[in-house]
């Protein structure tokens, strides 16, 4: 569910959105949202019996997950810097 996130919506915010601060914003709240679903949806799976997210027993520690999440969040800012960079040439083209 992140991962469709920050494809779907990371560029084109950089792209759309005039401040870059603004679409860092939006896209983190994006994120996040999914994020606390995507989390929630996992959780109740494992309580369920599936452990193909998180390993069983209450001394493991999700860090594989966790790496992941950052990971994809870090890409999806660099997505938005791309998309704003990308549409500040264009814009600058067109005024130009």
């Amino acid at each position: 569910m992140i991962a469709i996130v920050t494809v779907l919506l990371a560029f084109p915010l950089g792209y759309l959105m005039r401040s870059h601060l603004a679409a860092n914003v939006a896209y983190a709240i994006a994120y996040l949202w999914a994020f606390t679903f995507q989390t929630l949806y996992l959780t109740l799976s494992w309580v369920g019996g599936d452990d193909s997210a998180f390993e069983k027993g209450p001394d493991a520690f999700p860090l594989s997950y966790g790496l992941v999440a950052s990971g994809i969040f870090a890409v999806g800012f660099g997505l938005v810097a791309l998309g704003h960079r990308v549409g500040a040439r264009r814009a600058a083209r067109v005024a130009g």
